[in-house]
């Protein structure tokens, strides 16, 4: 049974305030002005207003952050976008403590990797169009995160479909990544399609109810009442567009391919926006997931599954931006795997902390790929220690970081959603969890060790051209390093003195989830999981330092699983095979057997008809006076026999 507070037990006051919309007004603005005129305008002025928009963003989420009511949450009511029925939807945004923690974060990380684009992209002819994306790609999260209901959500949530398309395939002038855009708009149509029939069901459920309405302070008072049955299926289809914009099993896929856009854009996506949608939701309806337990217990199995199997696969990868992808895909399966507890405090401090350490990452990889003039296999790097030096150091604390080293965010975050997962029973996932978190350190330290240690294994001419990276480049590097030293002290357990700030802070919205170990209970948990990093890390470096070419000796051990590994367990084969394919072999037998066979056959022979018909009909219509006379008579006699029988009759 899951031991957490129902947050709507918490009396909470609206307090009316007229300037979150301009947390979304502002990124939009920059959109508009990019595509308006970003053509025509100097590409230090492009980079400006892009930049300058989603600061001014922060700075509006940092003044509604340091308002927040002690008592209650601001809410910004626009005016009332349509009411059919029963139904009112608003155009309201809310900041409470979970969306105001969540607008920090999208901001104030997306400002960093906007001004990284500032060197990344600087050689781009199209500037204007990628900060176009770019900033309406923020503006989407935004009123995601603000929705004050179901509907307007959903508004943000197909923006960040859509922007996720034109970003991954920025470049489309390259038919695989124009193919990587629309892999990822069409899986993340299939998800969407849970989501919308999840909101109909809540909608008829409330109806029924007396409550017409997809508030999220309704649903969430009113979940209670609708029983066991109900949540079960509105929570489970909901949950089904969570795995897709979140990255789970079995819509997972389109994120390893999301690669194909530019590597901001790829931070952009796994560290702060969009694959954090999900986990949004899950936690923002957490009084109706409560009453769902059926649909708890498989969220957690599905976070702890996806965690490990995306562990296996970014172990056997070579390209740098590979590793990162399938480690999001780990890490969100790690942030399920709280919320399928009631963690749901864990999991949004994991989408904080995850932030910042995988945004470095993402940052320092395009930094490497920059200076390695578009190289991404980890084969052909190494020693670039000595000569980006900042970018060694960054990737470094953040490596750390992502593998659990104790005082490091990851650490605390991880450790809170693997002491969560034990107190409430669940064993076999906390099992499934630690073994992840050593196959975590051992992945991450492969990558950092193949990348800067040891010597230089590409082409001689290449290395003479690596240098570090701008500042613009480097300074978002150090602050997200910054930040993913020293996050993890916002939830500093109570076992080692601290008070867990960010789980008391975000208890009147998710409610608070007590662990109820002893301490002792909790220091081995903590020790356990601090010597599979270790072992982890040791590892990597046992075998990596000594001999970078080891993947070659592994994959001829065990050639059939290795290579499994490295192609994802072919499960995208998988798909086109029954999927594409199956969807193409269908359409043709219906081309071919019904189209052609019988709706064309029908069409045609109609046409055919007619066109006898009136062939044989106009031979009447010849002109002369004697056939249109003879015609007349017909007709008068039939029409006389006709009564004549009527008559009779």
């Amino acid at each position: 049974m899951v031991d957490a507070a129902h947050a709507t037990h918490v009396a909470q006051t609206a307090y009316a305030v007229e300037y979150l919309r301009f947390i979304v007004l502002a990124p939009l603005l920059g959109a508009v002005l990019n595509i308006a005129f970003g053509r025509r305008l100097p590409r230090a002025v492009v980079g400006t207003i892009a930049c300058g928009a989603v600061l001014l963003a922060f700075v509006t989420s940092l003044r509604a952050f340091s308002a927040m009511p002690a008592d209650g949450y601001l809410l910004d009511h626009a005016y009332q976008w349509f009411s059919a029925g029963g139904l009112n939807i608003n155009l309201a945004l809310v900041s409470d403590r979970l969306s105001a923690l969540m607008c920090l974060i999208v901001t104030g990380v997306g400002f960093l990797i906007h001004v990284y684009s500032l060197g990344y992209m600087s050689h781009d002819p199209s500037l204007a169009r990628y900060f176009a994306y770019l900033n309406l790609f923020s503006a989407a999260m935004l009123v995601l995160v603000l929705g004050e209901n179901l509907v307007v959500m959903f508004v943000g949530w197909e923006g960040v479909g859509l922007c996720s398309y034109l970003l991954i395939g920025f470049w489309y002038e390259d038919p695989a990544k124009a193919a990587a855009g629309m892999k990822a708009f069409i899986v993340n149509r299939i998800g969407d399609a849970g989501f919308l029939l999840g909101t109909f069901a809540l909608f008829w459920a409330m109806s029924d109810q007396g409550h017409a309405s997809l508030s999220f302070a309704d649903i969430n008072a009113a979940a209670p009442a609708l029983g066991t049955a109900t949540a079960t299926a509105a929570a489970l289809l909901l949950f089904i567009g969570a795995t897709g914009k979140s990255a789970q099993i079995p819509l997972y896929v389109w994120l390893p391919d999301a690669m194909a856009g530019p590597t901001p854009v790829s931070a952009l996506i796994h560290a702060a926006t969009m694959v954090t949608a999900g986990i949004y939701m899950v936690a923002r309806l957490n009084g109706l997931y409560l009453e769902a337990p059926a649909v708890m217990k498989f969220i957690a199995t599905i976070g702890a599954m996806t965690a490990l199997f995306a562990a296996t696969i970014a172990i056997t990868q070579n390209d740098i931006k590979k590793v990162l992808a399938y480690s999001t895909v780990s890490q969100l399966g790690y942030m399920f795997l709280a919320l399928g507890v009631g963690a749901f405090g864990a999991a949004i401090f994991h989408v904080m902390t995850h932030a910042f350490f995988k945004a470095c990452l993402f940052l320092g990889a395009g930094s490497v790929i920059h200076a390695m003039s578009g190289e991404q296999d980890i084969r052909r790097m190494g020693g670039l220690r000595y000569i980006m030096p900042v970018t060694f150091a960054t990737f470094f604390i953040s490596t750390l970081a992502i593998a659990g080293v104790p005082g490091l965010a990851g650490f605390f975050s991880k450790d809170e959603i693997l002491a969560s997962v034990f107190a409430e029973g669940r064993l076999g996932l906390w099992a499934i969890g630690l073994l992840t978190a050593g196959m975590t350190a051992f992945y991450m330290m492969r990558l950092f060790v193949l990348t800067f240690m040891g010597e230089f294994r590409g082409e001689a001419h290449s290395y003479e051209h690596v240098h570090e990276s701008p500042g613009s480049m480097a300074m978002p590097l150090v602050v997200l390093a910054f930040l993913a030293a020293v996050g993890g002290y916002l939830g500093v357990p109570h076992v080692l003195g601290g008070s867990n700030q960010i789980g008391q802070y975000l208890a009147p919205v998710v409610g608070l989830h007590e662990l109820h170990l002893g301490g002792l209970v909790e220091f081995g948990l903590m020790a356990s999981s601090i010597a599979i990093a270790g072992l982890g890390i040791w590892l990597a470096l046992g075998i990596y330092m000594t001999s970078p070419g080891a993947d070659e000796n592994l994959s001829q051990m065990n050639s059939g699983v290795y290579r499994a590994a490295a192609g994802g367990y072919y499960v995208d084969n998988f798909y086109n095979l029954i999927f594409v394919k199956g969807a193409i072999r269908a359409g043709t037998v219906l081309w071919k057997r019904v189209d052609e066979a019988v709706i064309d056959r029908i069409a045609n022979g109609t046409g055919t008809l007619v066109q006898e018909l009136s062939a044989r009909t106009r031979r009447w219509s010849t002109g002369n006076v004697s056939h249109y006379a003879l015609t007349f008579l017909i007709g008068l006699l039939v029409l006389a026999a006709v009564l004549a029988l009527k008559g009779l009759g």
